[in-house]
């Protein structure tokens, strides 16, 4: 079972398996809400086990696809946890322990800001790798 939370703990969920993939976002949006580096869950392994009522939602509008959640009380981004789809991204920085992946892309460079380098192999994309 893997565990997160957000950073005063109100929101918390487990996984009951890995997720498939990491990967980060430089676009404007991602950066302002504080969560780049998401990875890939199936949402029939998460689940909210606390806190689902403080969860609010900042609606995405194109080309950006995804809406954000965030935890109402201390701010933390979570990712997109009440999405509908059979897979959604989850802010990385809200797992609680070593999944054990690395990052399989990037995307949004086009939108990166120049004082930030990226430092590692992974496959560059301007905007969604995968329309």
């Amino acid at each position: 079972m893997i565990k997160g939370s957000c950073c005063c703990g109100a929101v918390q969920f487990e996984l009951t398996e890995a997720p498939s993939m990491m990967g980060t976002c430089h676009c404007s949006r991602c950066r302002k809400v504080g969560a780049s580096t998401l990875v890939f869950v199936k949402s029939d392994t998460f689940h909210i086990t606390k806190g689902r009522d403080q969860i609010s939602t900042f609606k995405a509008t194109p080309p950006y696809k995804y809406d954000r959640c965030f935890c109402s009380v201390c701010g933390s981004a979570l990712g997109e946890v009440l999405s509908e789809e059979d897979t959604f991204p989850l802010a990385a920085n809200c797992i609680d322990g070593d999944i054990g992946l690395e990052n399989k892309f990037h995307e949004f460079v086009s939108e990166k800001p120049s004082w930030l380098k990226i430092g590692d192999m992974a496959k560059q994309f301007d905007e969604h790798p995968f329309e």
